[in-house]
């Protein structure tokens, strides 16, 4: 199959889900890391970051998002990072099962990825697979994975957080102010059809908002919606878009989509290599590069040698030693 990001933009939903697929089988393989260095350089789209504990509803809020963005012509990539099989390793809940959309509709892309050992509430693909679809929808929307871990990694991939919560949740509130989520842009009470309760679980959000922000919760949003009913919805959106054009223009978010490769790239040579690793990149991370993806396989290469290197040496002064006794 085609591996040119043209080709993409202009093909079937089933080619971009083998592209994706490709790009977790063959991650080094030079065409996909310059499919995915020309998509990072051709940004269009805004990723949207839902997350929030388990149970709240985000996936609901989700469809409801989607189906607004829809009636408004744009197009959607969604990333639903999912709990991970023990049995099989890839995500429980799979494509579409969560999310109330049209299966024809060619503007809507929904790619589930498991989490698997991963911390922060993503999964190792999520950064590769938003780079991709950020060039080929208007809106990415990335739901987390939402277990109760540290959810902080969503800063990484979006450029505006919504942070979900329910009525009568003091543990997701306890998160916020313990510094488990990530300081959201957004907040939103879920299941608004509560009535009183959701009002009061607003009122809470407000306050772990003042404390968990040292008195700067006035910039963040904070909306009651019922998903479910379509109520607050398109109060919400108007929050996103209105955080989206405080983001700047093409100059700015080039610049925070360079930082956020620059941590991605650092995190990722600390998975594979540790701290040891890290400290030997050194320099080469000091910068983020322009082409990340390549960046990452040209530093893989180097630090691999250099681990190869050290293993020779070790395994021939022990050979040397074992002689002389």
């Amino acid at each position: 199959m085609s591996l040119q990001l043209y080709d993409l933009k202009h093909g079937s939903k089933a080619n971009l889900a083998r592209a994706l697929a490709l790009i977790e089988a063959k991650g080094d393989d030079p065409a996909v890391l310059d499919l995915l260095d020309e998509a990072f350089a051709d940004a269009k789209g805004h990723v949207i970051g839902v997350t929030g504990p388990p149970g709240v509803g985000k996936s609901t809020l989700v469809s409801a998002l989607i189906g607004r963005l829809r009636e408004r012509g744009e197009t959607v990539g969604v990333i639903a990072v999912d709990p991970s099989s023990k049995r099989r390793g890839g995500a429980l809940l799979g494509d579409r099962t969560r999310f109330v959309i049209d299966p024809d509709d060619a503007g809507v892309f929904v790619r589930s990825m498991a989490a698997r050992d991963e911390l922060g509430g993503l999964a190792a693909l999520t950064m590769p697979a938003v780079v991709l679809m950020r060039a080929l929808f208007d809106r990415v929307i990335v739901e987390t994975v939402g277990v109760g871990q540290s959810e902080t990694a969503i800063g990484d991939v979006a450029d505006t957080i919504v942070f979900a919560v329910q009525p009568a949740s003091g543990d997701s509130l306890q998160f916020m102010k313990a510094g488990i989520v990530e300081i959201p842009d957004i907040a939103v009470v879920t299941k608004g059809d509560l009535g009183g309760h959701a009002d009061r679980a607003a009122r809470e959000l407000k306050g772990a908002l003042e404390l968990a922000t040292d008195g700067e919760a006035e910039r963040i949003a904070i909306h009651v919606v019922s998903a479910t009913e379509g109520r607050g919805i398109d109060a919400l959106m108007v929050s996103i878009d209105l955080h989206r054009s405080r983001l700047g223009g093409a100059r700015q978010l080039a610049e925070r989509h360079a930082e956020q490769s620059g941590l991605w790239l650092a995190k990722r040579i600390h998975d594979v290599f540790g701290r040891r690793g890290l400290a030997r990149a050194g320099a080469r991370l000091e910068r983020a590069p322009r082409r990340p993806f390549r960046a990452y396989a040209e530093l893989s290469a180097v630090l691999d040698a250099n681990d190869k290197s050290t293993q020779d040496g070790t395994q021939g002064a022990t050979v040397a030693a074992s002689a002389c006794n």
